[in-house]
């Protein structure tokens, strides 16, 4: 059996930082009294979107991270990169708490962006066979 280490303790981590977000809604939910949908654009809502914006960007990297793994090219590079994005993760929630851009949101955006597509232009050159 082909060992994935950096796989499965990123999925942990995810599952875990899920775990925390859905429980920041709830929290919220209780503090606005809003037993279904959001509370119009305000706390509610943007602990709802840090929370999908997490679900909708996550999968993919675990996918990356997996199909490099399964490529042979892990590592401690891939620890690293795989803890960067988690970190941009919580980042991110925390900065949506504010109302305004928040600079924790920006460095979360911008941590996201930049894991994905560095994993997956390195997952193209794996591709391509160029590494």
């Amino acid at each position: 059996m082909m060992e994935i280490p950096v796989t499965l303790s990123s999925v942990v981590i995810a599952t875990l930082i899920a775990l925390w977000l859905s429980i920041r809604v709830g929290q919220m939910r209780g503090k606005t009294k809003t037993i279904h949908g959001d509370d119009g654009g305000g706390p509610l809502t943007r602990r709802m979107r840090a929370h999908l914006n997490y679900v909708e960007n996550t999968p993919l990297v675990l996918l990356l991270i997996l199909v490099i793994e399964l490529a042979g090219r892990t590592g401690l590079w891939l620890s690293i990169v795989a803890a960067v994005y988690f970190l941009g993760r919580v980042l991110h929630a925390i900065g949506m708490d504010g109302e305004g851009p928040t600079k924790p949101r920006m460095i979360g955006v911008l941590i996201t962006m930049l894991t994905m597509l560095g994993l997956a232009i390195y997952a193209a050159l794996i591709w391509f066979g160029v590494v």
